[in-house]
């Protein structure tokens, strides 16, 4: 194995799951044509899974095989390095709080920054561009509950509201009604009825 091969698989053993790498952190060691032909090579034998245009990731190794890093990782490492904010996809965040007994069938994120594909073995994670009030409450309680709202819609929304004042401890309540303001007016109106009934 190349030294330049040892030196990106010593820089990816030191990530956490679903770190990313990126040929370019390697331009002060060869040239462009020889670090895309170590990664090429390195993907070819498994050691790396090409996520998407310049973005790497290494396979987990355990006691029961190898398998790609988990999606919210490695969708969290990329935001990371791109200086954007990635959150779970409405549709999962009803589900995980309760509203809805559907699961997703595709794996879907909500970002800040661009729309993209990333691909993780044959698993093809989707990664759309949000507005920002979808995201100003991050992956707190209360930010899923502003997506959960989006994703089932203003007709659903006074089934769903009292239900969400139930779930959510009363930290991340408060979080969901002092973002009002940054919130659509029918969502503002709703949460703020939901808080004079309360």
């Amino acid at each position: 194995m190349s030294i330049l091969s040892t030196s990106i698989l010593e820089r990816v053993a030191r990530l956490e799951e679903g770190g990313i790498i990126s040929p370019k952190e390697f331009l002060h060691v060869a040239s462009r044509a020889a670090i895309d032909q170590a990664f090429t090579r390195l993907t070819k034998d498994g050691r790396l899974l090409r996520v998407g245009r310049g973005l790497y990731v290494a396979p987990v190794v355990s006691r029961f095989g190898t398998r790609p890093p988990a999606p919210e990782k490695v969708v969290a490492a990329v935001a990371h390095q791109k200086g954007e904010v990635a959150v779970s996809h409405g549709a999962a965040d009803a589900n995980a709080l309760g509203l809805t007994t559907q699961v997703p069938v595709k794996e879907v994120f909500l970002s800040s920054g661009p729309s993209r594909t990333l691909h993780l073995g044959r698993r093809i994670i989707d990664v759309r561009h949000a507005p920002r009030w979808q995201l100003i409450l991050g992956t707190s309680r209360a930010g899923m509950a502003v997506r959960a709202m989006a994703w089932l819609g203003k007709e659903h929304l006074s089934e769903v509201l009292p239900k969400l004042r139930q779930q959510l401890p009363s930290e991340d309540w408060e979080k969901l009604t002092a973002a009002r303001a940054s919130l659509p007016s029918w969502m503002a109106k709703a949460v703020g009825g939901a808080m004079s009934h309360a």
